[in-house]
């Protein structure tokens, strides 16, 4: 797999999109038809909306009950703020992908289905992030199809350069990787040149750099699923950046390989192990002893 500035220098001479290379890259190396590559990322698409729905249900829970319905209370403020009931602070279409992606995370919680773009753990920001950017932009499923493998072939660039594990990387790794894969490919679906994608990129992983994975009770709650909210704003944010025309002093690829190299110095507390962070707290050492009580009476 080539750099992610190669890719952005390829597609940049051949007129093409990054999409277009994803494409071509999955055909060759599956053998499969692109058509039926497309409609294999149609049925996904399909999931990540079913699952956008499914967690703005008002009684989904969790099973260790760390989390609730808050994709439904989040839709329910959006829906009192465009009423006037209610201030909205961070403007519409921020708040609503970060209530998506909110919603994803609590139905992952809920052991839902969700697709892992890449991870389980950052399952909520690709999906938050383009769904309402095609909303935005009244884009057709066709555009939200290529904008995954535009996000795709990003992660992939991410995981061969640094990584997209969050025992082995630290949350930069998931959260990260996948804001960064979803600001690149709503780029692309905004109609932004590989360029303007790859800066979105650079930019939205600069904000992540160093970010520990400490999840409360081993389980992909908190703080996951505040921060797949958080990073869907960043990613829709540095997404606009770029599209403005601000480029990252510090090339793409760089940015990839610095993050790699964070997490690897990134004590065995801060990944994934739920032994530092906000797991180590007085706070959270309780939740993780309330969660283990649940299970026990569960058992019996």
């Amino acid at each position: 797999m080539q750099s992610l500035q190669e890719l952005i220098a390829e597609a940049t001479a051949r007129g093409v999109t990054l999409a277009d290379l994803a494409l071509e890259y999955e055909a060759r190396e599956s053998g499969v038809d692109p058509r039926k590559l497309l409609q294999r990322m149609g049925e996904r698409l399909q999931v990540m909306r079913a699952s956008v729905a499914e967690g703005a249900r008002p009684g989904l829970r969790s099973y260790s009950g760390l989390t609730g319905p808050l994709g439904h209370k989040l839709l329910a403020h959006l829906a009192a703020a465009r009423s006037g009931e209610k201030p909205l602070l961070s403007g519409t279409s921020t708040f609503l992908a970060a209530s998506r992606a909110t919603a994803v995370m609590c139905v992952n919680a809920a052991m839902g289905r969700v697709v892992a773009t890449p991870t389980a753990g950052s399952a909520g920001i690709v999906p938050a992030v383009l769904l309402t950017v095609a909303e935005t932009l009244e884009a057709d499923d066709e555009a939200v199809i290529r904008a995954l493998f535009t996000a795709g072939i990003i992660g992939l660039v991410i995981a061969n350069r640094a990584s997209i594990s969050g025992a082995a990387g630290g949350c930069q790794a998931e959260v990260g990787a996948a804001a960064g894969m979803a600001a690149g490919a709503a780029v692309e679906l905004a109609g932004g040149s590989p360029e303007a994608a790859g800066a979105a990129v650079a930019l939205t992983l600069q904000n992540a750099l160093g970010l520990p994975c400490d999840p409360v009770a081993g389980l992909v709650e908190i703080p996951c699923v505040y921060r797949n909210a958080a990073f869907a704003a960043v990613a829709l944010t540095m997404a606009d950046l770029a599209l403005a025309g601000i480029r990252s002093p510090i090339p793409v690829d760089e940015v990839i390989d610095v993050m790699g190299q964070l997490g690897r110095h990134l004590p065995a507390e801060l990944r994934e192990t739920g032994r530092g962070g906000l797991a180590a707290t007085p706070t959270g050492i309780r939740l993780a002893r309330q969660v283990e009580w649940r299970e026990y009476r569960s058992e019996r």
